[in-house]
Parts: C-alpha cells; structure tokens; sequence
C-alpha cells in the first residue's frame, strides 16, 4: 500500500525492557488535599507564556483544571468534564469558576488541553478538546479547538466563540466518530490533548496533540501528532513519533527545548499497552531529539522517566511538565494496597484523590531525564 507520507520515516518508540523503573514517593493521606471542595480535579495546565514559562499575574499563576462534582464513581466524571479555572498565589488557591461560560461549547464535554498568553501580554488562546456533540448521541468523538479571551485583573474574560483548529485527514491520522459502545477504556481513538509549542530555533508556532494512526488497523495504534501555524491557519504535519502495536495511547503530549535539545513528554498507562508488547508501568515517558521532526530516541534507553510505585500502580497520572521543568498530575486511586476498586465498591470514592499530587522537578542530561534531587 502506498500512503501520501512516508510511515517508515516516523519515529518508533518499542521498549524491549523495563528492567529498572524510577518511582514515585508512595501517596499518603496527608498529601490529599481538596482545593476545591466540592469537586474532582484532574488533568491540569497552567497558563504559559509562549515560550513556555508560568504565566504569574497579580502574584499569582493560573490553572485549569478537568472538573466535575464529587460522584460516587469517579469514573463518572469523564462524561461531565467541565474546564475550571483557579489561581495559585501566597494565599493558597482561588476558585475562579468554570472556565468558559454555559453553552459556549460545541461538544457534550471539555477535555485537556494547553493555554497561552501571547507576547502582546493580554490576549488567551485556550486549545482545548471537544468531546461529544451539543445534543447529540453519546459518543468518543474529538475535535481540536482554540477559544480566545482577554487577561483581566481577576482572571480571564471576553471568551470569543470557539473555533475548529484542524481536522483528522483520515490518512495519518484516525477520523473516527466513535458512538458509545465502539470505545472501551484504554481502546479509545485519540484527536485529543493540543499542547502550544514555540520553537525557539525557527519561531514556528506548534500544536501537539494525542492520535491514533490512520495507516493502520492495529487496534493499538498510538502516536503524537504534530501541527503548524502557517499564514494564520493551523496545517497538519506527520506523526512525531509512533508505536503501532505497542500502545494505543500517548496521552497529554507536551515539549521542551533543553540545550539544544527536545524533549517530547507523554503519559500512559499500563492497560493500553498491546498483549504482545513489553508492558510498562502506569508513568511519565520522554523522547529525545535534536531536530524537532526527529529522529526520535527514547530518554533512559525505554522512554520512562518516573513511575508509580510498583505497589501502588494507579497511585498518580497524567503528567504534565512546565516550562520551569515542574511535574503536576493528579491523584488517582491510591493507598489500595493490592486491592482492586473496581471489585471494591466502597473504593471508588474513599480510595478516589481527585486533587493535585505532589509536585516534582526534572533533571537533564542528554539523553537521560530523571526526577530531580531534593
């Protein structure tokens, strides 16, 4: 079969091994802390200046958060998703309410994204995810969307309606309505999760986003997509890197420019790996290049960077890496001590963190990334 682009020319990430895996801290009661009560957090970004630093604003800096009330299943939340906004500063946290007004958006939930301020100092482009359709069936469908506001001295405001920034060509990359049922956790098709990159070396504005490969029918068919900004309008490019027959998903994508060198970052777990691959952990993985369209190798020899704790596996995830080489993610299912929440009813919510994890920091060296000393 022929394709309009070259499949072999993409980066492969296939780990033979995880024989050494860095860990986490294991999560503890004393560091589950609600900063909003009421509600579940999960996915986060702050918002960044465009070359990838933490945006402070009024002595503050500004989160956003997926969100949805306290449910008894907090496996529930993902079909209410809503975006919050909250900001961090000497007083601890602030609750600025949901992101964008009631209505405004397109789909049936709001899943992750990225945001940024631009140079000008005022003006917001949040890219985020539309999942679903307003008043339509049920469904895993995902489309990529920028809304844009203004930086006032509370938060942000003037939301302009959001707009479609690319589409799924079909032929790099899975187009894919996904009714309900044709999805199962871990199997979902991803156009989801656009992450702002500015290229320090050529200027060049770029999306980053999780997909799934429209060249083939391996059910795990994951990669990370890549877009760029050209006479104002956003164009698809190929994959960044691929692992067909691996895992189907690489989830929250972002990147970094260290030394002269990119770091690709993405979360995954261990459920979406293939049967027929070397499975790693629920964790943060990196690749490393020295031009942003690659070659791609994977940091540490396998790609991890840090893990769960092999005794507590579901302990923490999504991570995300800031420009200040910050880790946040959230808490997930933790202190379960080898029990399984889903055969543990009583579990799913006292076992559920949704809030911030313990935030760490990362070192570079090469090509090896590792969690930094103290």
């Amino acid at each position: 079969m022929t394709f309009p682009f070259d499949p072999a020319g993409i980066s492969r990430w296939e780990p033979d091994q995880f024989d050494r895996v860095p860990e986490l801290a294991p999560i503890s009661a004393n560091d589950i802390c609600k900063i909003l009560p009421g509600l579940d957090l999960w996915d986060s970004w702050p918002l960044a200046h465009e070359d990838g630093r933490t945006v402070v604003h009024q002595g503050r800096t500004w989160w956003f958060f997926l969100s949805a009330p306290e449910l008894p299943d907090p496996a529930a939340r993902h079909d209410m998703a809503r975006i919050r906004l909250a900001s961090h500063g000497a007083d601890g946290w602030r609750d600025h309410g949901n992101a964008l007004p009631d209505g405004l958006n397109p789909g049936a939930r709001e899943w992750a994204g990225s945001a940024v301020l631009a140079d000008d100092g005022v003006s917001v482009s949040l890219y985020y995810t539309v999942a679903g359709r307003k008043d339509g069936p049920p469904s895993f469908e995902q489309r990529l969307f920028v809304c844009e506001g203004t930086l006032v001295a509370d938060g942000i405001a003037g939301w302009q309606p959001p707009r479609e920034i690319i589409v799924a060509d079909g032929v790099r990359y899975v187009l894919d309505r996904q009714e309900r049922e044709a999805g199962a956790p871990g199997m979902i098709k991803g156009f989801r999760d656009p992450a702002w990159f500015r290229d320090p070396q050529t200027g060049e504005a770029h999306i980053l986003f999780t997909a799934s490969a429209a060249w083939s029918d391996d059910p795990h068919n994951g990669v990370v997509g890549m877009a760029t900004l050209r006479d104002g309008r956003w164009v698809l490019g190929d994959p960044l890197i691929e692992a067909i027959g691996v895992n189907n998903e690489l989830e929250r994508p972002c990147l970094h420019h260290r030394d002269g060198r990119y770091y690709l970052f993405w979360s995954t777990q261990r459920h979406t790996f293939s049967p027929k691959a070397v499975a790693g952990p629920n964790g943060l993985y990196s690749a490393v290049a020295n031009d942003l369209r690659g070659p791609w190798k994977p940091v540490n020899g396998n790609g991890l960077v840090v893990a769960n704790p092999l005794a507590e596996p579901r302990q923490t995830y999504s991570w995300w890496v800031t420009g200040e080489d910050e880790v946040w993610s959230f808490v997930d299912y933790w202190g379960l001590e080898g029990r399984r929440p889903e055969d543990n009813p009583d579990l799913l919510r006292t076992r559920f963190g949704g809030t911030v994890a313990p935030v760490f920091r990362l070192a570079y060296d090469g090509d090896r990334v590792a969690v930094a000393a103290g």
